[in-house]
């Protein structure tokens, strides 16, 4: 269940281009909190009254605690990124569905630019062993989180500035990654071709799309993607039926 709480901001520091890594205390959102759900931030500056939607990277429930890692793209991460320790924001959640984690002997994590943080959290509650393919245009972030898990981490770049040069798609492709589910964050265009590998090879592939939100709880259609739905198709709400969706299930316009 979603609730609002005004959240005190513990941390708030630049990890990468534009990319902040904040830990704020919020026990009543943490306690009932999923991995690949998210939260929505208010500003609070009068001018952007709906709430920004941020992906939830781990949560400390016993802490009360949720990290958020971002990327400042407009005037509302703009905001939040000059929010110092000690500092309050309001916060409603957690929102959306997250990741349905199976109980198999091997599960991959392909996450593509600020896809990647959601994963974390998914990452740590999966058992078996882990598969971790990340996707960079230049550098990485969080590498090294994701290596603490015990997971084996592949690195895709763009620009061949860490780990294979090429996108994540093409490193599975060149080391034959195979498992038993895939779950995954991204670019559309990155989701839509990873379906594709992931038919390919059999293997139950879970996709949370980043559609651009509005009001982020389900109230307007502003984040609608098309379902299949037998030989037609529905609309249905990222922030609200998602973000994370069967893969097969998505009508990706090929």
């Amino acid at each position: 269940m979603k609730k609002i709480e005004n959240a005190v901001v513990l941390r708030n520091t630049f990890i990468g281009d534009n990319i902040l890594d904040m830990t704020v205390q919020a026990p009543s959102v943490a306690a009932s909190s999923a991995a690949g759900q998210f939260v929505g931030i208010y500003t609070g500056n009068g001018v952007n009254l709906l709430p920004r939607p941020i992906s939830i990277c781990e949560i400390d429930k016993n802490k009360g605690r949720l990290r958020l890692v971002y990327q400042v793209v407009g005037k509302g991460t703009e905001v939040f990124s000059k929010k110092a320790e000690g500092d309050i924001l309001k916060i409603i959640g957690p929102l959306g569905n997250g990741y349905d984690i199976k109980n198999v002997d091997r599960s991959i994590f392909v996450g593509g630019g600020i896809g990647v943080p959601p994963l974390l959290e998914t990452v740590k509650q999966a058992v078996g062993e882990k598969i971790v393919v990340l996707g960079f245009r230049t550098g990485t972030i969080l590498r090294d989180d994701f290596e603490k898990t015990g997971a084996e981490v592949l690195i895709a770049t763009d620009d061949g500035s860490a780990g294979f040069k090429g996108n994540v798609v093409e490193l599975m492709r060149k080391e034959n990654i195979s498992g038993d589910v895939i779950y995954s964050c991204g670019p559309k265009v990155m989701l839509k071709f990873l379906s594709r590998y992931a038919q390919e090879k059999e293997i139950e592939c879970f996709v949370s799309m980043e559609e651009r939100m509005a009001c982020g709880i389900g109230a307007c259609v502003g984040c609608a993607v098309k379902i299949k739905d037998g030989n037609s198709f529905v609309n249905k709400k990222v922030c609200k039926d998602g973000p994370v969706f069967n893969s097969e299930e998505v009508l990706w316009n090929d």
